[in-house]
């Protein structure tokens, strides 16, 4: 074991080994060879590239040089292409702050039994009027950075219940085709985590709607991991156990707390409530969220060819269309 592997319990390590091809002989030498394909894309500023940093891509990939490399390679070109979502990326951000004490996103104190952080998002906490969507994406990311430092989620991974009780068709009607590719690009595409699992609970029709568009693009992987079980706790709880589980999801413990993971990492500025709009975002939210048609939502292609993030030409026409219509 090298001292990259510290943070692993011996039963993690044997995990990394068998289902990650992790191996503490040539671990060094899988560092390099990814480390070594930086210089063929001198378009990106890797503004990271330390062995520890390194490392949580090969895991998010399995060992595969290339493409750790080109996850890495998609992490930096992201923040590149999306630079204002990425300006004052801190908890006591406005809009972040706002987001993670609305449980965007909240985290259970218990893993679950394959050693799982299991994440809970509430979509019906949602307040429109005090930040927005990008700011739960932001506030979403900056959460995965804080946990993904710890090696056995690394090598275990996450798993996700979004609940949808209670989440309006107003709510839905800005879920616009751009919100979730960007949302997809940053989180499916761009960051070196792994998900065993994303459960939605409780969804109404028009959240079905919203997947069925937006399957086609996502990856196969991804797709085989996205579970509908709506009303249906039982088929919840067959693969998460109810013992680990709050109320809300048919759990055994109690209600879960909105602010648990906002309290770690806002520490003692959690009650500091500053006065806040949902403009006082630097970037409107409509600049960010500009819609692109359906037909334009292309899957994901490979970052050793130059600007595959890349946006519509400003030339392009912009509806402001959304997935779902109120009219």
């Amino acid at each position: 074991m090298t001292h990259l592997q510290a943070g692993l319990c011996p039963e993690t390590l044997e995990k990394a080994r068998v289902e990650l091809n992790e191996n503490p002989d040539t671990l060094h030498q899988d560092i390099q060879e990814v480390r070594d394909m930086v210089i063929t894309r001198p378009d990106i500023g890797f503004l990271r590239t330390d062995d520890a940093f390194i490392l949580r891509f090969l895991r998010a990939r399995k060992f595969q040089h290339f493409e750790a490399f080109r996850l890495l390679a998609q992490y930096f070109e992201y923040r590149q292409q999306n630079l204002d979502m990425f300006k004052s990326f801190k908890a006591t951000d406005p809009g972040i702050k706002q987001a993670l004490k609305d449980g965007f996103p909240g985290g259970l104190a218990n893993l679950d039994h394959y050693g799982r952080k299991i994440l809970v998002l509430f979509a019906a906490n949602w307040d429109q009027s005090r930040y927005t969507l990008v700011d739960i994406l932001r506030a979403i990311l900056l959460s995965l950075e804080d946990m993904i430092e710890d090696p056995e989620l690394q090598v275990n991974g996450f798993v996700l219940i979004i609940d949808w009780s209670n989440f309006t068709f107003k709510q839905a009607s800005k879920l616009t085709p751009s919100m979730l590719r960007l949302a997809i690009e940053g989180l499916q595409d761009s960051f070196p985590a792994r998900f065993g699992g994303i459960h939605f609970v409780n969804q109404p029709w028009y959240i079905h709607a919203l997947y069925t568009v937006i399957r086609p693009f996502l990856k196969e992987k991804t797709r085989k991991r996205i579970f509908l079980h709506g009303n249906n706790l039982n088929s919840l709880h067959q693969l998460i156990h109810p013992e680990i589980l709050p109320s809300e999801f048919g759990g055994m413990l109690p209600p879960y707390d909105m602010g648990t993971w906002a309290r770690t990492l806002l520490d003692h500025e959690y009650d500091d409530d500053s006065e806040f709009s949902v403009d006082s975002y630097s970037t409107p939210a409509k600049e960010v969220e500009k819609d692109l048609s359906p037909k334009s939502m292309k899957r994901s292609q490979s970052v050793v060819d130059p600007g595959v993030l890349k946006r519509m030409d400003k030339n392009e026409e912009e509806n402001m269309q959304p997935l779902l219509s109120l009219d």
